[in-house]
């Protein structure tokens, strides 16, 4: 496979594994309590907003590897 190719997949890779993550998140925080203090909900969103970071990551890793 040819790195173009592989970017091309890579893009929609990214983008489904985001639109994944959202969802899954914000189901999760609706299903919270509604009147939970704020420093019990930032951890919460300290790890839904970064942790799209580490699966985009391998996918950018997999993308950017030269042709055979």
């Amino acid at each position: 496979m040819t790195q173009r190719n592989r970017k091309l997949i890579g893009v929609f890779l990214i983008l489904g594994s985001i639109i994944a993550w959202l969802s899954i998140f914000t189901s999760v925080y609706l299903a919270f309590p509604p009147d939970l203090p704020i420093w019990i909900l930032m951890p919460y969103f300290i790890v839904a907003g970064m942790g799209w970071l580490y699966p985009a990551m391998a996918i950018i890793r997999w993308m950017s590897k030269p042709d055979a």
